[in-house]
């Protein structure tokens, strides 16, 4: 089973986290940002990856180093369960409708960090969690994993549908994109023969 654990430590946060890249989608997430946590738990359900993420940090002051640094640590995660990329599809791509809201992500495991975010999130809050920090989230992910992450929210008037959207069109195209071929064997799947460096 493709797993890894990664700890993070700084003087505004302290995460720990193992992901199971072919597990099913089971989660325990405990980060004491309620609205976070559900969003985690959707890319660990729609994704069929288990996910077991704790964090503390400085909550007092805003929920910003938290979720930022929970993308690094997931991200740096996936990178390491991933390893050398050989035999997987490496693309994936979905559309997710969320009531009133529709969102579309695509992924390549390039090794290659890249965001583009065609989002315009309907309020800045979302509760009380502020919804400019779905992106920072996905900013960080991308940048650790060594993704290139695509998303379009084509419309949507509701921020936490917009968002929730967003979570689980990740985790369906991560469940496509992290699957190994059976057609590709142990290739890797690039005409390089390597994952990553410039374009």
């Amino acid at each position: 089973m493709r797993q890894a654990t990664i700890e993070r430590k700084t003087r505004e946060t302290e995460i720990k986290v193992t992901v199971g890249l072919d597990g099913t989608g089971v989660s325990s997430i405990k980060t004491g940002i309620g609205f976070f946590e559900h969003m985690v738990e959707q890319l660990a359900r729609h994704g069929l990856i288990d996910i077991d993420l704790k964090a503390t940090g400085d909550l007092h002051i805003d929920d910003h180093h938290t979720v930022e640094d929970c993308g690094i640590v997931l991200g740096k995660a996936f990178a390491k369960a991933l390893g050398e990329r050989k035999g997987i599809r490496r693309y994936g791509e979905a559309y997710v409708p969320m009531d009133e809201a529709l969102v579309r992500c695509v992924i390549d495991l390039s090794n290659r960090p890249f965001l583009v975010w065609r989002v315009q999130m309907p309020s800045k809050k979302i509760g009380t969690f502020d919804s400019e920090l779905v992106r920072e989230f996905f900013q960080a992910f991308a940048v650790a994993a060594g993704a290139t992450l695509h998303f379009e929210a084509f419309y949507g008037s509701n921020a936490h549908h917009v968002a929730e959207a967003c979570f689980k069109s990740l985790a369906r195209a991560l469940r496509a994109a992290v699957e190994i071929d059976p057609r590709r064997g142990d290739e890797m799947p690039s005409t390089k023969g390597v994952l990553g460096g410039s374009l």
